[in-house]
């Protein structure tokens, strides 16, 4: 099976290399020239979560651009692994080079298969949830900071089979197939909302900044607007894991107008400090490209809730803040730090529990 991995950083590298190393012929294409000299040099290099290392050469060239590759037969499987922010783009300069019943697995961050289905035509689409952690340390070298698989699933209205996409993916991750694509998307646009968004303004690992209550309690917040605009467009939030149930993290009415804690508050504060530990060597994608100066996906996440809430009438203030701070970080106007978080916290969440105190 002919494969097209477009996009090679930390996602699309990590399946690239595991899918090299199962025998699959896979072509990886990167806008990075410094990533496809590295791989052409040295191959798709893996450090796992043990510490353990390895590698293995490219079955195909890398690519910088499709419009460098000779006339071949066309890919069977596209696997598509760029920020959103360059997916149509990039699906643009790819669907030459697919067969007219090729399937489109979108692997990005937000809500993105309406994007794609824009471009190659809904029935080809596949949505692919990432489970798994990873960052590209240096060109070509990928080192996974968490474990996990995928979700893949067909939005609403597909008629393209994922059978034999999830079978070949199995070789780099585990997969499991879901019914209800869109709560599974939505729940993790909310965990990237929070652990992307937030890692980009405060520049720490997630283990730093879920130490600190304010910052666990932005995370309620922010998930809390994001309940509201789902629940309101009917959409009804799948558990992440198995275990991390968003809608029940939302905080209730009686939650956030308490002057002081409740039983069930500082639950929800445990758990979010579980998983400050579990995956606590998590590095924000965003801060990533901040940091290399790209494009940010901040209007595919938090923006994606705030033009969604405008749309259904739910207010967002949270989310909204949080996207003009990312825009203020975007125009080099300050730096991130983790005071910027508390500031945010300060100016909305208890400036919000004062106003309430005093009105009463």
């Amino acid at each position: 099976m002919r494969v097209v991995v477009v996009g090679c950083g930390a996602v699309g590298g990590t399946l690239a290399a595991h899918l090299t190393r199962a025998g699959v012929d896979v072509t990886p294409v990167t806008g990075n020239l410094a990533v496809a000299d590295a791989i052409a040099r040295a191959g798709l290099r893996v450090v796992e979560v043990d510490g353990s290392r390895w590698s293995v050469p490219s079955a195909r060239p890398p690519l910088v651009s499709l419009v460098q590759r000779p006339s071949a037969p066309p890919f069977e499987l596209c696997l598509m692994a760029t920020k959103t922010t360059a997916l149509e783009r990039a699906l643009a300069e790819t669907l030459p080079h697919l067969g007219p019943e090729t399937p489109v697995v979108c692997l990005q961050n937000g809500l993105p298969e309406e994007l794609a289905g824009r471009v190659v035509g809904p029935a080809r689409v596949l949505g692919g949830v990432v489970g798994f952690g990873a960052t590209m340390t240096a060109p070509g070298e990928y080192t996974r900071t968490s474990r996990g698989g995928l979700q893949l699933g067909r939005p609403p209205g597909s008629r393209v089979a994922a059978a034999r996409a999830a079978t070949l993916l199995e070789q780099a991750a585990p997969v499991v197939m879901v019914d209800d694509l869109e709560s599974v998307r939505w729940s993790k646009l909310a965990i990237n909302c929070a652990t992307s968004t937030l890692g980009a303004i405060g520049g720490e690992r997630l283990g730093v900044l879920l130490r600190r209550r304010h910052v666990r309690r932005l995370v309620l917040e922010m998930w809390t607007e994001i309940v509201q605009v789902a629940r309101a467009a009917g959409v009804r939030l799948a558990q992440v894991g198995g275990t991390l149930d968003v809608e029940k993290m939302a905080l209730t009415p009686a939650e956030r107008q308490a002057a002081v804690g409740s039983p069930a508050l500082a639950f929800k504060h445990s758990l979010l400090l579980a998983v400050g530990m579990k995956f606590r060597r998590l590095r924000s994608s965003m801060l990533v490209a901040l940091e290399r100066g790209r494009p940010l996906e901040i209007d595919f996440l938090n923006g994606e809730i705030v033009r969604r809430g405008g749309a259904l009438g739910v207010t967002t203030p949270l989310n909204a803040r949080l996207c003009a701070e990312v825009a203020a970080l975007a125009a080099r106007r300050g730096q991130p730090s983790m005071e910027r978080l508390r500031l945010i916290y300060e100016e909305t969440v208890l400036a919000e529990t004062r106003a309430r105190l005093q009105a009463a």
